[in-house]
């Protein structure tokens, strides 16, 4: 199990804190000191059956910044992977991978699913 996180975040720590409890092995990667590959966010995004938009972290300072809500939605898969794969910051964390099932965001009852 491979947990992405950024420390400061809230959720994050719920979630971990969630893991913990329920006594889950998990390798635990900071999301920006060692942000995710355009190989990893593709093959995650494949696994998770989410829209690739949701991959986004959309309440978070640079995705304001750039003003990715007006430039999504005219953007490729592609365009948007590799965006991705350049600031951790960027993606939604939480993100859980387990296996054949990527969970983005923390939601307790799709965690208690897994």
């Amino acid at each position: 199990m491979l947990f992405l996180c950024y420390p400061k975040c809230s959720t994050c720590q719920k979630a971990k804190k969630w893991l913990d409890e329920q006594g889950k092995k998990y390798t635990e990667r900071h999301i920006v000191e060692n942000n995710p590959t355009y190989e990893e966010l593709k093959s995650w995004y494949e696994l998770s059956g989410l829209p690739l938009k949701k991959f986004f972290n959309t309440s978070g300072l640079k995705y304001k910044e750039l003003q990715l809500k007006d430039k999504l939605p005219t953007m490729s898969e592609e365009d948007m992977l590799q965006l991705l794969a350049t600031d951790g910051m960027l993606v939604k964390r939480p993100l859980l991978v387990v296996d054949d099932k990527v969970l983005v965001g923390f939601k307790q009852a799709q965690w208690e699913e897994m």
